[in-house]
């Protein structure tokens, strides 16, 4: 089939089957339910809201406490194991909101809860960390007491949000109060989907830019506090020996996976509700600047109120440094009970991390809800409303294991094996090698030249092609062979059912690519060589059913004396 007569294909399909639908529910029209056809799908009402809407969607958590952290310490098938990926995602990345729901909550009060000793949840080993400023008093304890003692802050963590029971096999009872905060961040969720992305662009507007603005302000905040320049100097300070470490390279490939929210399913799902002639190669450079420019800014807030801290405390910048949960939950709220107006920068830092936390969430919410509408979409885009809020009590109730007493040790689980960087480069190897080498990394280039009017460097192509599978192998081998099994604070081991389980859920999705190629395989007639020739041979729109007889790729069913019909079926699908 001629490369014109392709694009011809694929804008037919774009025109007639992803047109946009101005009918009673999102994606259906009434004048397709007379005719019997598939609901259609809708479009964005503005350039603007697919930009914000990116930029909520892979500008989060990750940006704020995993990439000033890691500057520290180092100075077909494929379809479906992203939807395994992002479903999986979807059920313990709110947590992180429910935790600063309940946060935020807190913050409410003169004295924030988690600045002094004197409330119900704390030990008799509990100093608050304005007694660890008087030295002398602090070297007299540590004379004459051999205590190990704690922050008011640790234990408000642990012992009171979490109510951490003794490890992953003693469950403990519900914390209803979280369950509650839980609810209310899906219903916020919910209601930002729930009438399709006209709705989701509307929404961006408030929980993609305002953090933005907030994080401005923390970053003012933090450079004025006394110590901010040794934290930034800290940030900024390259250890060049590092880079001899693979260790260094390995989380740096890993933040690019986390940040830009690769292999999930999710960009792929906002971008396919664009226009035909829409330049989102140009948006793809721009955001992602605007990603990789917002984690490099969020450093300087981070590090400069780390700097503080130390100062403050007269330790060591690395001895207040942390990640993850550490860094929201324990390092930056007992760096606010050493500012002035510490319930008004609480109250600014847990809102912040809420939006920055909610927009992601829908946005993979919205891509897991698009890829399986789109696969069954005679029934469920007719009932889209439901469907969502069916997914969404669904994740719900699987999110209820994460707010018991031992709700932490699941939610380390899934973090650690569920979307980790092994399964996100196996999926990437496979993304990149049916894109350049299966389907042809040309004709994609041709698909994009005739969608933005020009066609990209070929650096693109060769990233495809060999470059970005060569890295994610490497990489994926070297995960592999440092593995070590899972522990939480570095002192509780998981058992070995639990280590288990976690594979189970890193397989879950891994073992999609080749079950559902090997489901295919034989499922196909012919000989060997033919079903492997023929479900390696990308389907034009246009010849989309499937000639069984022989396995022979298409003996022209699709055609009509010499012309061409109508597409009725997706784009360009292969079994990989």
């Amino acid at each position: 089939m001629a490369t014109k007569e392709k694009l011809q294909c694929l804008k037919d399909f774009h025109k007639d089957i992803l047109k946009p639908s101005p009918g009673k529910s999102p994606g259906t029209r009434p004048e397709d339910e007379a005719e019997g056809k598939h609901p259609q799908r809708e479009k964005w009402s503005s350039k603007i809201d697919f930009v914000l809407s990116v930029a909520g969607g892979f500008i989060g958590l990750g940006n704020v406490w995993r990439f000033p952290y890691l500057c520290y310490k180092n100075g077909g098938g494929i379809g479906y194991a992203s939807i395994v990926i992002v479903s999986l995602l979807n059920v313990y990345y709110i947590i992180i909101l429910a935790w600063a729901m309940y946060y935020l909550f807190h913050s409410f009060q003169t004295d924030l809860p988690w600045a002094h000793c004197n409330h119900s949840w704390n030990t008799p080993h509990c100093m608050e960390d304005t007694m660890r400023k008087n030295k002398s008093m602090w070297l007299a304890l540590s004379a004459n007491n051999t205590t190990n003692y704690t922050s008011p802050v640790i234990e408000f963590w642990e012992r009171n949000v979490l109510s951490l029971s003794s490890g992953i096999d003693h469950p403990g009872a519900l914390k209803w109060d979280l369950a509650l905060c839980l609810l209310l961040v899906w219903l916020a969720c919910f209601f930002c989907i729930w009438k399709g992305v006209k709705s989701t662009g509307k929404v961006v507007y408030i929980t993609a830019t305002f953090p933005f603005i907030m994080l401005l302000v923390l970053l003012v905040r933090g450079l004025t506090l006394p110590g901010a320049g040794a934290g930034i100097k800290f940030y900024l300070y390259p250890d060049i020996s590092r880079l001899e470490d693979p260790q260094v390279w390995i989380d740096a490939g890993t933040q690019i996976f986390f940040s830009y929210a690769i292999c999930l399913g999710a960009m792929t799902s906002l971008g396919s509700y664009n226009k035909y002639k829409y330049n989102s190669y140009r948006d793809c450079m721009l955001l992602g600047c605007l990603n990789s420019g917002t984690s490099f800014v969020s450093g300087f807030a981070i590090f400069s109120i780390l700097g503080f801290m130390a100062q403050e405390q007269g330790v060591d910048i690395a001895d207040v440094a942390e990640s993850g949960p550490g860094l929201a939950f324990i390092a930056y709220p007992k760096a606010v009970t050493m500012m002035p107006l510490p319930t008004f920068w609480s109250i600014l830092f847990f809102i912040m991390l809420l939006l920055l936390g909610l927009d992601s969430q829908f946005v993979e919410v919205e891509g897991q809800i698009t890829s399986l509408v789109d696969l069954y979409p005679s029934f469920l885009r007719k009932h889209r409303e439901i469907f969502i809020a069916l997914m969404c009590c669904a994740s719900y109730l699987l999110g209820l294991t994460m707010v018991t007493e031992g709700g932490m040790y699941v939610f380390q689980l899934f973090d650690y094996y569920a979307a980790s960087g092994v399964c996100l480069l196996w999926v990437a190897f496979f993304e990149c090698v049916t894109i350049a080498w299966v389907y042809g990394a040309d004709n994609f280039y041709n698909g994009i030249e005739d969608m933005i009017g020009y066609r990209p460097g070929p650096w693109m192509k060769y990233s495809w092609a060999v470059i970005t599978p060569v890295l994610c192998v490497g990489c994926f081998i070297f995960s592999l062979v440092k593995y070590q099994p899972l522990t939480y604070n570095k002192v509780y081991v998981y058992p070995d059912w639990a280590i288990g389980l976690g594979w189970g859920l890193a397989l879950s999705s891994m073992v999609c690519i080749p079950l559902v190629f090997l489901i295919s395989l034989c499922q196909t007639q012919g000989s060997l060589s033919m079903r492997f020739k023929y479900l390696l041979t990308p389907r034009d729109p246009n010849r989309w059913a499937v000639e069984h007889s022989g396995a022979l790729p298409f003996n022209n069913p699709s055609t009509a004396n010499g012309v061409l019909m109508k597409p009725t079926h997706i784009i360009v699908e292969t079994m990989m």
